[in-house]
């Protein structure tokens, strides 16, 4: 999609600085972080959110997989994090690009939010 910030920013248009990348994901911290570390993992390709995923799409595979490789590169995934997906307007998504929040640095706690 032509005017989403998500597309631009996955696909180097906007400049920002990638904590990590390869050639279906991208990962950038968050502008507005709710914990010390606060990265989004988005697809380049658009999908509004996961209801858009195909079955025989294996985006989702490859998002986790980006995560896993995230979490060992910064150095978080001894003590934990948090991954976070929201999925549609009630669950607080607010911009329509699937994106996946890792959110880690302190301690989170049992509840969700």
């Amino acid at each position: 999609m032509e005017d989403c910030i998500f597309c631009k920013i996955a696909n180097g248009e906007l400049g920002t600085a990638m904590i990590y990348e390869n050639e279906y994901v991208a990962a950038f911290k968050d502008l507005n972080p709710q914990a010390p570390i606060h990265i989004l993992v988005v697809p380049k390709k658009h999908y509004e959110n996961v209801l858009a995923v195909d079955e025989n799409d294996n985006i989702i595979a490859k998002i986790y997989s980006a995560i896993n490789k995230i979490a060992k590169q910064e150095g978080f995934y001894e003590n934990g994090f948090r991954v976070i997906n929201n999925c549609g307007k009630d669950a607080g998504q607010t911009v329509m690009h699937m994106h996946f929040h890792i959110i880690a640095g302190k301690t989170l706690g049992e509840k969700i939010v």
